[in-house]
């Protein structure tokens, strides 16, 4: 029975660290060496969620019903608040905490006038689940674009954050708001980390 229970936990741990990982795609850290700053903006348009890809209004409908179903107008009211209280700032405020947890030459920060801008363009989110005391984490997929400020056309860098698994770091785990942003965080962490290669 143990080693069963090993090896379920070696396989899910070896999926886990498959799934965090950066994609590459063009471009390298070189052009942060010389600055200390840069603007960090969210986009969280055209998003899909979960493995069926609902559009947002889609997802939202369902988790109303299902809310509705079981409590009342308000809770869903309160529900719906928070949920765009994490897509106005804290899935922004998570990535942030992440990346300058590891990145301490250049500090990513929003609404700063620094060269450079990191557009994080939201594409895919897994929001997980939680029942009790076992959970499943959020996913993120995203493009993480780095552009001139003064000129967005002009991209100096694009990684992919490819199904990024979030952690149960954060008070608001329990709600998909919270899955979501740990993935965010997670996210962060990734990026301060290849950084922090290049960038010392």
């Amino acid at each position: 029975m143990k080693k069963l229970l090993l090896l379920v936990v070696l396989m899910f741990s070896t999926f886990t660290f498959a799934q965090n990982q950066l994609n590459f795609e063009s471009g390298n850290f070189d052009f942060l060496k010389d600055q200390t700053e840069v603007n960090v903006q969210l986009k969280f348009d055209n998003v899909l969620f979960q493995a069926e890809n609902y559009t947002e209004a889609q997802y939202l409908e369902k988790r109303k019903a299902e809310t509705l179903a079981k409590k009342d107008a308000a809770a869903w009211q309160k529900w719906s608040e928070s949920w765009q209280a994490f897509k106005d700032s804290e899935y922004l405020n998570y990535f942030l905490k992440g990346v300058n947890g590891w990145s301490k030459q250049v500090v990513f920060k929003k609404d700063v006038k620094s060269k450079y801008t990191l557009i994080i363009d939201t594409k895919w989110v897994y929001a997980g689940w939680h029942a009790g005391l076992v959970a499943q984490e959020g996913k993120l997929t995203s493009d993480l674009i780095f552009v001139e400020t003064e000129n967005p056309s002009k991209v100096v860098m694009k990684i992919q954050g490819a199904e990024v698994l979030g952690k149960k770091t954060n008070k608001d785990f329990t709600m998909e708001y919270g899955r979501i942003a740990a993935a965010y965080e997670v996210t962060g962490k990734l990026v301060g980390k290849a950084l922090k290669k290049v960038v010392r």
